[in-house]
């Protein structure tokens, strides 16, 4: 290396741009462990009509857009393209169903109902 030459950076050491702000990334953290782990490991003893955390993320997602998330969220996974605003609702909705204060097999049934796959 010549004088007066500093050594570049090697590509990809901060030469990129985060695409959502760095709070969103631990309610994504939250998100995955409310929907991945708690979620599940109290449906059974809950007596909820699911336990997969892919049916919670629908549940909680679809609520938190008043309808399919899939009509609102281009992209996949949900939880990563999804706004800050609407991750916390979901997450505020979950924790509510852990709490008591939100019907898990109503959310599911409501749930289904906007693809069609039941009645509200």
């Amino acid at each position: 290396m010549g004088e007066g030459k500093t050594p570049k950076a090697a590509k990809g050491e901060g030469d990129r741009q985060p695409k959502r702000p760095m709070t969103h990334t631990p309610l994504r953290a939250q998100w995955l462990h409310l929907t991945r782990q708690t979620l599940p490991a109290l449906a059974a003893a809950r007596g909820w009509p699911v336990s997969a955390d892919h049916c919670f993320q629908r549940i909680l997602l679809d609520h938190a857009f008043g309808g399919r998330w899939y009509d609102h969220v281009a992209e996949r996974p949900a939880y990563r393209h999804a706004g800050p605003a609407a991750l916390t609702r979901a997450i505020a909705l979950g924790e509510a169903a852990i709490a008591g204060g939100a019907d898990m097999a109503a959310l599911n049934r409501q749930s289904l109902a906007w693809r069609g796959k039941g009645s509200a």
